[in-house]
């Protein structure tokens, strides 16, 4: 791409963010505020590298302090309508801010008094209980949207208005100052779990993520896949694939990471002849499916390993078979409808070198040797995410082009804190419904009653719980969105004796995939935006081409064993073989194309036997096996004497 659309794409990408992603739209300051928003951003991130690796604080304190580095930083950055300046700071969100440290403060200063009197309530601790719950919810609402703060408030009221609520939902309601202790002044709403996951794992991994940014590791996955896929048919959209998988994996965002790597690839794969939905789903597609890719996949697996409470490398195990299948069908689907449309790769003279881009910019792989190293070494992830740090700022100086100056270091640290501001006040208020369902028990109804809605019949069961995952998962970052469908879902599927790591893999996989599920599906409405296509069109692209995502949790539930859970040997053999082939049939049926062009009836087939190859009975999957394996022979032989063999 030349330098001129390069501009013009970045451009656009930032157009279409600012639409979709409530996370950019910021305030550009200068001046003493913008020295004075930098510094504090930089401290933040100061703070979050010190208590990772070198000291720690109590864990109520330290979330303490982390929300209020997050909740200053956001109502001094993000105004408070769309339509506000962002030149300057008002004086009511310079007054908001430092209520926010009052609030937050005094859970510092205070907490071992707090502790001491049972965290009984007093009069002040009500008062500053309900601000800071209200400027929780309006800091988040800035930074994430309405969706979260609505449900938020939901949850809050349920609380109060127990007795008034319906049939199995009724409960003896609980006084303000119950809730304000619940939610404020004990570790179980604003400063749970939740809030602990973001100013742990989540902070360091983004911090690690804007470090390898920094030093060109987008343009490095960028031109490493170019290297390697750019030149087969449709290149360009393979290339999407490798590179928004491998940046994925690091980043925690669907949106972020198809604003990333899309304003590269998806012009790349119109210039080659796709379709704008096509390009556009394909790009959400890929970005999205990094989260479900081991070693990082976007922080959600430490954050399952500290819920599930068992090692992260089990977690990162169980998550790679699955995660090679997905992208195993992505490859398929755009490999066949490059061939069907006759679509060619770039030219060769277009494309990076293998050996030139790994000699360039290769010493960029080091640091995620170095995460990988300390993670098998037992290191914990917070002390792992800290070495990768160090190791990305010292490997950059093995190369001109890379090397970090003070600025770079400096505004590194800034880009870092600013893009976990977002995931912080999320998980902040995702303590709200944490909270709530520990009151009042609300997961145990809510488990309850989805099975009895599905009269206790496993397959209904799951279906109820994809559906309240989606729905949950909508607009939510993907760790809020887990530990949301985790609370609230996974206690039925666990409930059913289905076993807690794949009922938890279950919630995430679909949580996720809300971002690719119409209506509301934030990666594909932005892949939409830098394609130029139709939002709705490039949405139901994307979750036709992730067909096989929707289907692999059920896997999980009734074939374990690809979760390598005391997997037998021979049956993990067969449901991998069934999965890919499974992958090629579901691909070529959607796609219309398998070596030749497929009328309705052969598609119809080959759909039903690749959705067959999924099945848990060993029967379905080895007749699917049968008639894919003798459709793909007679395909090759209808092929062959047509001369359409690819």
């Amino acid at each position: 791409m030349s330098g001129s659309s390069v501009e013009e794409s970045q451009q656009k990408v930032e157009e279409v963010i600012e639409k979709y992603d409530v996370e950019s739209r910021y305030r550009r300051l200068s001046g003493l505020s913008g020295l004075f928003v930098s510094g504090w951003l930089v401290a933040m991130s100061a703070f979050h590298f010190y208590t990772a690796g070198l000291s720690t604080l109590p864990t109520s304190i330290h979330r303490a302090v982390h929300l209020t580095f997050a909740m200053v930083g956001v109502f001094l950055l993000y105004p408070a309508r769309k339509s506000s300046s962002r030149r300057s700071i008002p004086w009511y969100d310079w007054l908001l801010a430092g209520l926010s440290a009052l609030g937050c403060g005094y859970i510092v200063f205070f907490f071992n008094d707090i502790a001491r009197r049972g965290a009984a309530v007093f009069p002040h601790d009500l008062w500053l209980g309900i601000m800071t719950i209200v400027l929780v919810l309006e800091a988040g609402r800035r930074v994430s949207g309405k969706v979260l703060p609505m449900l938020s408030i939901l949850f809050l009221l349920y609380c109060y208005f127990g007795r008034q609520m319906p049939g199995v939902f009724m409960h003896r309601g609980y006084s303000i100052n119950r809730i304000v202790q619940h939610m404020y002044l004990v570790p179980e709403g604003i400063f749970g779990v939740a809030l602990g996951v973001s100013s742990t794992f989540v902070f360091i991994f983004i911090l690690f993520g804007a470090f390898l940014s920094r030093c060109g590791g987008a343009r490095f996955f960028t031109n490493l896949a170019l290297a390697l896929a750019g030149r087969s048919p449709g290149g360009p959209a393979k290339v999407a694939i490798v590179a928004s998988g491998l940046l994925g994996t690091i980043n925690g965002s669907s949106v972020a990471n198809v604003a990333t790597t899309g304003v590269f690839t998806i012009p790349l794969m119109k210039r080659v002849g796709y379709r704008p939905e096509f390009a556009g789903a394909v790009e959400a597609a890929a970005s999205t499916a990094g989260q479900f890719m081991p070693p990082i996949m976007g922080a959600g697996a430490f954050v399952m390993s500290e819920f599930l409470q068992v090692p992260y490398l089990r977690i990162a195990a169980a998550a790679a078979i699955p995660a090679v299948i997905y992208y195993l069908a992505l490859y398929f689907n755009v490999h066949c409808r490059a061939q069907r449309r006759g679509l060619k790769g770039l030219p060769e003279k277009d494309l990076p070198n293998v050996i030139g881009v790994l000699l360039h910019d290769g010493h960029l792989l080091i640091p995620l040797g170095v995460v990988l190293y300390a993670l098998l070494s037992k290191y914990t992830p917070l002390a792992a995410a800290f070495w990768g740090v160090i190791s990305v700022f010292a490997v950059s100086f093995l190369r001109p082009h890379t090397r970090m100056n003070i600025r770079d270091l400096l505004k590194t640290m800034e880009e870092g804190a600013r893009s976990a501001l977002g995931v912080a006040l999320a998980c902040a208020m995702v303590g709200f419904i944490v909270g709530t369902s520990s009151l009042t028990g609300l997961g145990f109804v809510i488990s309850n009653n989805i099975i009895e809605l599905a009269h206790g019949r496993l397959f209904f069961t799951l279906l109820l719980g994809m559906v309240a995952c989606l729905v949950l998962g909508m607009g939510l970052p993907t760790t809020a969105n887990y530990i949301v469908t985790s609370t609230i879902i996974a206690p039925a599927l666990i409930k059913m004796h289905i076993l807690p790591l794949a009922a938890h893999m279950f919630v995430f996989y679909f949580g996720i995939m809300a971002d690719l599920t119409p209506p509301v599906c934030l990666a594909a409405f932005t892949g939409a935006g830098i394609a130029g296509a139709n939002p709705t069109q490039t949405g139901f692209q994307a979750a036709r081409i992730a067909l096989v995502a929707y289907l692999l949790p059920f896997t999980f539930i009734y074939s374990p064993a690809i979760l390598l859970e005391s997997p037998n040997l021979p049956y993990l053999a067969l449901l991998i073989a069934s999965a890919a082939v499974g992958v090629v049939g579901i691909s070529g049926a959607l796609q219309g194309w398998l070596l030749c062009r497929l009328g309705l009836l052969i598609r119809g087939l080959l759909l039903a036997s690749g959705v067959a190859a999924f099945f848990p009975q060993a029967q379905y999957k080895a007749a699917a096996l049968i008639v894919l394996t003798a459709a793909f022979f007679t395909l090759w032989w209808r092929a062959r004497a047509s001369s359409e063999i690819s």
